[in-house]
């Protein structure tokens, strides 16, 4: 079955980072567009970075402009997510997204907490 599965997650002070992983089985990974996004308690999931089949990478939101990169590893059904100079307000559950035509699938999501 269709499965995304996040890892990579935790506690961080401020101005610190972390790598986000997701892997993906029971699909054709490199047919999907793939994306990140967070959700912080009582706010809307919000769009944190995409990136297309062949790995072009869409332009980033402002508020994680220059401190997150999206990539993508097809051979590994995999994607990432760097983060850079983590502040308190990342702090939220992100999750990994797969879409393809009509088909959309998400993770469970990993925890992201910045805090000193």
């Amino acid at each position: 079955q269709v499965q995304l599965v996040e890892s990579g997650g935790g506690l961080v002070q401020p101005g610190g980072s972390l790598t986000l992983s997701c892997a993906a089985s029971g699909f054709t990974f490199s047919r999907y567009a793939m994306s990140w996004y967070r959700q912080a308690p009582g706010k809307e999931r919000e769009l944190v970075a995409g990136i297309t089949t062949g790995g072009g990478v869409l332009n980033y939101p402002d508020y994680v402009k220059g401190r997150f990169t999206i990539s993508r590893d097809n051979a590994k059904n995999m994607v990432y997510l760097r983060m850079n100079s983590l502040q308190p307000e990342d702090t939220a559950v992100y999750s990994c997204n797969a879409r393809y035509s009509l088909e959309n699938y998400w993770g469970q999501g990993t925890q992201v907490t910045v805090s000193s």
